[in-house]
Protein backbone atom coordinates (compact mmCIF):
# COMPACT_ATOMS: atom_id res chain seq x y z
CA UNK A 1 0.00 0.00 0.00
CA UNK A 2 2.86 2.38 0.63
CA UNK A 3 4.10 1.88 -2.95
CA UNK A 4 1.36 4.17 -4.22
CA UNK A 5 2.40 7.68 -5.14
CA UNK A 6 1.21 10.77 -3.30
CA UNK A 7 -0.95 11.77 -6.28
CA UNK A 8 -2.78 8.45 -6.18
CA UNK A 9 -3.58 8.95 -2.49
CA UNK A 10 -4.90 12.45 -3.21
CA UNK A 11 -7.12 11.20 -6.04
CA UNK A 12 -8.36 8.34 -3.87
CA UNK A 13 -9.20 10.82 -1.09
CA UNK A 14 -11.03 13.03 -3.60
CA UNK A 15 -13.06 10.12 -4.94
CA UNK A 16 -13.85 8.70 -1.51
CA UNK A 17 -14.85 12.12 -0.19
CA UNK A 18 -17.06 12.85 -3.19
CA UNK A 19 -18.88 9.52 -2.91
CA UNK A 20 -19.16 9.84 0.88
CA UNK A 21 -20.66 13.33 0.60
CA UNK A 22 -23.30 12.12 -1.83
CA UNK A 23 -24.07 9.06 0.30
CA UNK A 24 -24.37 11.07 3.53
CA UNK A 25 -26.77 13.44 1.83
CA UNK A 26 -29.23 10.62 1.21
CA UNK A 27 -29.90 10.46 4.94
CA UNK A 28 -30.81 14.13 5.11
CA UNK A 29 -32.91 14.67 2.01
CA UNK A 30 -34.25 11.61 0.23
CA UNK A 31 -34.66 11.87 -3.54
CA UNK A 32 -38.15 11.63 -4.95
CA UNK A 33 -37.21 9.07 -7.58
CA UNK A 34 -34.41 7.16 -9.25
CA UNK A 35 -33.77 9.87 -11.81
CA UNK A 36 -33.37 12.57 -9.17
CA UNK A 37 -31.14 10.28 -7.11
CA UNK A 38 -28.90 9.53 -10.09
CA UNK A 39 -28.60 13.18 -11.09
CA UNK A 40 -27.89 14.36 -7.58
CA UNK A 41 -25.36 11.59 -6.98
CA UNK A 42 -23.53 12.33 -10.25
CA UNK A 43 -23.45 16.07 -9.59
CA UNK A 44 -22.22 15.45 -6.04
CA UNK A 45 -19.39 13.21 -7.18
CA UNK A 46 -18.30 15.59 -9.95
CA UNK A 47 -18.44 18.60 -7.63
CA UNK A 48 -16.43 16.73 -5.02
CA UNK A 49 -13.77 15.81 -7.56
CA UNK A 50 -13.58 19.29 -9.08
CA UNK A 51 -13.90 21.52 -6.03
CA UNK A 52 -12.60 19.19 -3.30
CA UNK A 53 -9.12 20.66 -3.09
CA UNK A 54 -10.19 24.28 -2.93
CA UNK A 55 -13.01 23.54 -0.50
CA UNK A 56 -10.69 21.59 1.78
CA UNK A 57 -8.12 24.37 1.87
CA UNK A 58 -10.80 27.00 2.57
CA UNK A 59 -12.45 24.97 5.33
CA UNK A 60 -9.10 24.20 6.96
CA UNK A 61 -8.13 27.89 6.82
CA UNK A 62 -11.47 29.05 8.24
CA UNK A 63 -11.27 26.54 11.09
CA UNK A 64 -7.58 27.40 11.62
CA UNK A 65 -6.54 23.74 11.40
CA UNK A 66 -4.57 23.81 8.15
CA UNK A 67 -1.26 23.22 9.93
CA UNK A 68 -2.64 20.13 11.71
CA UNK A 69 -4.05 18.35 8.65
CA UNK A 70 -2.21 16.49 5.96
CA UNK A 71 -3.00 16.94 2.27
CA UNK A 72 -5.00 13.70 2.06
CA UNK A 73 -7.16 14.68 5.05
CA UNK A 74 -7.69 18.16 3.62
CA UNK A 75 -8.69 16.69 0.26
CA UNK A 76 -11.07 14.17 1.85
CA UNK A 77 -12.73 16.87 3.95
CA UNK A 78 -13.07 19.26 1.01
CA UNK A 79 -14.42 16.67 -1.40
CA UNK A 80 -17.00 15.51 1.10
CA UNK A 81 -18.13 19.07 1.83
CA UNK A 82 -18.28 20.06 -1.85
CA UNK A 83 -20.24 16.92 -2.71
CA UNK A 84 -22.63 17.45 0.18
CA UNK A 85 -23.30 21.07 -0.78
CA UNK A 86 -23.79 20.25 -4.46
CA UNK A 87 -26.20 17.44 -3.60
CA UNK A 88 -28.32 19.78 -1.50
CA UNK A 89 -28.26 22.52 -4.14
CA UNK A 90 -29.43 20.21 -6.91
CA UNK A 91 -32.18 18.82 -4.70
CA UNK A 92 -33.37 22.29 -3.76
CA UNK A 93 -33.35 23.55 -7.37
CA UNK A 94 -35.09 20.46 -8.77
CA UNK A 95 -37.85 20.59 -6.14
CA UNK A 96 -38.32 24.34 -6.61
CA UNK A 97 -38.62 23.96 -10.39
CA UNK A 98 -41.01 21.03 -10.02
CA UNK A 99 -43.17 23.04 -7.65
CA UNK A 100 -43.14 26.02 -10.03
CA UNK A 101 -44.13 23.77 -12.94
CA UNK A 102 -46.99 22.31 -10.91
CA UNK A 103 -48.21 25.79 -9.99
CA UNK A 104 -48.03 26.90 -13.64
CA UNK A 105 -49.98 23.87 -14.85
CA UNK A 106 -52.84 24.68 -12.45
CA UNK A 107 -53.36 28.10 -14.04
Amino acid sequence: MTDLSHAVWLWAAKALGAVAGSAISIAYMLPQGRREAAIRFAVGVVAGLVFGGAAGIKIAAELDIADRLGPVETMLMGSTAASLCAWWAVGFVSRTLAKKAADTSRD
